[in-house]
């Protein structure tokens, strides 16, 4: 990662915050000059992260040396980040070993496989790092399609959702916005943690290609997690559903579980039992 995507990160999570949500000590000192422009100012998160002014200007102009694990420490709490967004700042600066060395699990764990066949009649699948669908439930097929007829390359969740109009399940209109941003928020983690996974980057690459809102998405450094998601599907035979999607990461591993939930009563839970 270069030192310009660290300084734009700072910049962005700066400016999403707002002078209230910081003591009034750092933000109203006596003599201050009238705020033009919304978030934070550069001395204030340098003071509420005890560093000086300079230094942190000159992260924001990618013009400092690689901040010490202590000093992300201090912007990370300055900044109010989340514990995704930390994560991700301090990979930015280069300080977290990339997940391929961390020893976990390149195959989806045994005890994660019984739990998606015992689902019965709940849709749901298991997906890596790079959004590619490794294992799925009979529900699953009935819902979405039948995985087992699409290439491993072809399992890609993004890629369904643009090229494969043939599959079962697809996005109401509308809805396709929504879907961009969450996938680039997913991939955006996954590129730090995967730095040199040139498939991943060639995924990245392509989306942000044919894709205008995954590209303003990814400029965003969008990383906060989105563990439920409602989604607006049109099936064959049930027509249009309103589903959850519930995504929960399988500890040990980076794989994530998508679960397909329809509230009690509803039209939609009603389909879902007819799966």
């Amino acid at each position: 990662m270069s030192s310009q995507e660290l300084a734009d990160f700072l910049r962005r999570r700066r400016e999403e915050l707002r002078p209230e949500d910081v003591p009034a000590e750092v933000t109203h000192p006596p003599g201050r000059r009238a705020r033009r422009t919304p978030g934070l100012r550069r001395e204030e998160v340098a003071a509420l992260a005890q560093v000086s002014v300079s230094y942190y200007e000159r992260l924001e102009r990618a013009r400092a040396p690689r901040p010490s694990p202590q000093v992300l420490v201090a912007l990370a709490a300055a900044l109010r980040l989340t514990g995704a967004e930390r994560d991700h700042l301090a990979r930015l600066a280069g300080q977290v070993l990339p997940a391929e060395s961390d020893g976990t699990s390149e195959h989806v764990p045994e005890d994660a496989q019984q739990l998606l066949d015992r689902l019965d009649g709940i849709p749901a699948y298991i997906v890596n790092d790079r959004q590619d669908i490794v294992a799925w439930n009979a529900a699953a097929v009935n819902l979405i399609t039948d995985f087992s007829r699409l290439t491993p390359g072809e399992r890609n969740l993004t890629r369904m959702s643009t090229r494969f109009r043939d599959t079962l399940c697809t996005g109401a209109p509308g809805s396709e916005a929504d879907f961009s941003r969450q996938v680039a928020a997913q991939l955006r983690a996954a590129s730090v943690r995967h730095p040199t996974d040139d498939v991943l980057a060639e995924l990245i690459d392509e989306f942000a290609t044919h894709d205008p809102e995954f590209s303003r998405s990814w400029s965003d450094h969008a990383v906060r997690p989105v563990p439920s998601v409602r989604k607006n599907l049109r099936h064959p035979t049930w027509g249009e559903l309103e589903l959850d999607r519930h995504t929960l990461g399988l500890p040990g591993s980076s794989f994530s579980l998508a679960v397909y939930t329809a509230e009690v009563g509803s039209p939609s839970a009603a389909a879902l039992k007819s799966l």
